[in-house]
């Protein structure tokens, strides 16, 4: 396999492809901005691999960095995701969007033009009412209804529209059987527990998307948006994921319920709904972890701390259902979006 250059290359998702790639064989080439954060992570990478600094909001740098790397493939992941897209929307535009049009750019003026795999997201399609809604699929409606969607189908188009050959790859809701790994927050949490219970919301194992973007480098399908989510045993409502998660820690009956959506409302429901996986699957042979599998795992990780984690549920459960963030609000639905664009103006689509 040639070169892949992998962008936002020591994030969540970025650190398992570039692992990944490695197994397969690929000259992994990794780029990220240069923080303390990210250089104490580039020294958990595989034996031999080196990160190469790079702002890919500035033109010199993407366009110093295609020239020096001349890559085969490009995995571009680098990304700001919510919540931290709310806080800074001018910034995420600047990096989810420019940033994109900079690389593409750059990569259309290289003698060989590379291959480009770009990360999207399931966020692009909108709302998604259960009652209304069937499952998404690639050629569901596009209508963003957050900053981050409409960021991400902004990016979507350039790629489309670019003379590359690509893949874009639409994400569904990736997780880990590392919890310690997960990008959790007091606004990440805040959005989860303010999404309607009953919405739909189909999970992905982190290591099956790095399977996915990794089979998507040396895959012959191009010109093709695919949906990347677990198997159907990823299939979940969005009232049951959390509540499993903490009880395989052994935190037992902690996790706030929640509010069921309004049916008659399609604007008051979350992003994320069931995937039809089916061609991302053949395409790439991506899924090799079940969710019960992953429960299991996470029983397995935490041993016999789960005893410790079990006995402290009580306070736990006190604590997190006075942060919900339905405590003391009027009504019987949920409104998880007139809850983010009061707690983030920045939310609201650009």
């Amino acid at each position: 396999m040639s070169t892949v250059l992998v962008t936002g290359a020591l994030g969540y998702v970025g650190s398992q492809t570039v692992a990944r790639l490695h197994e397969q064989g690929a000259t992994v080439v990794p780029t990220d901005i240069d923080t303390p954060a990210n250089r104490k992570a580039a020294r958990r990478l595989p034996s031999g691999i080196s990160v190469r600094w790079a702002d890919l909001t500035e033109r010199g740098h993407v366009t110093r960095l295609l020239t020096d790397v001349a890559p085969a493939a490009i995995v571009h992941l680098a990304a700001v995701i919510p919540a931290a897209t709310y806080l800074n929307a001018k910034l995420s535009r600047k990096v989810n969007v420019e940033a994109t049009r900079l690389l593409v750019e750059a990569a259309e003026q290289l003698s060989q033009r590379p291959r480009f795999v770009h990360a999207s997201s399931v966020a692009v399609h909108g709302s998604r009412n259960p009652y209304h809604n069937r499952i998404l699929t690639a050629d569901s409606p596009l209508n963003p209804v957050d900053s981050y969607g409409a960021q991400k189908l902004a990016a979507e188009n350039i790629v489309r529209q670019s003379g590359l050959e690509w893949l874009i790859l639409r994400l569904g809701a990736v997780v880990s059987t590392d919890v310690r790994s997960l990008p959790v927050s007091a606004d990440v949490m805040f959005l989860e527990w303010s999404s309607p219970s009953d919405g739909r919301i189909n999970t992905v194992d982190v290591r099956d998307v790095a399977a996915a973007f990794a089979a998507a480098v040396g895959s012959n399908v191009s010109g093709e948006i695919l949906m990347i989510g677990g198997d159907d045993s990823h299939r979940q409502l969005q009232g049951d994921m959390g509540p499993a998660v903490a009880e395989a820690m052994g935190l037992r009956n902690v996790y706030p319920r929640g509010r069921p959506g309004n049916p008659n409302d399609d604007s008051a429901w979350f992003v994320c709904d069931w995937m039809d996986t089916a061609r991302s699957q053949e395409v790439l042979d991506f899924q090799h972890h079940s969710w019960p599998d992953m429960l299991a795992e996470i029983r397995t990780r935490v041993g016999a701390l789960r005893y410790l984690l079990t006995a402290l549920s009580p306070i736990a459960r006190v604590v997190l259902r006075r942060r919900t963030p339905y405590r003391g609000q009027p009504g019987i639905y949920a409104d998880p979006w007139g809850l983010a664009y009061q707690r983030w103006p920045g939310a609201r689509p650009d």
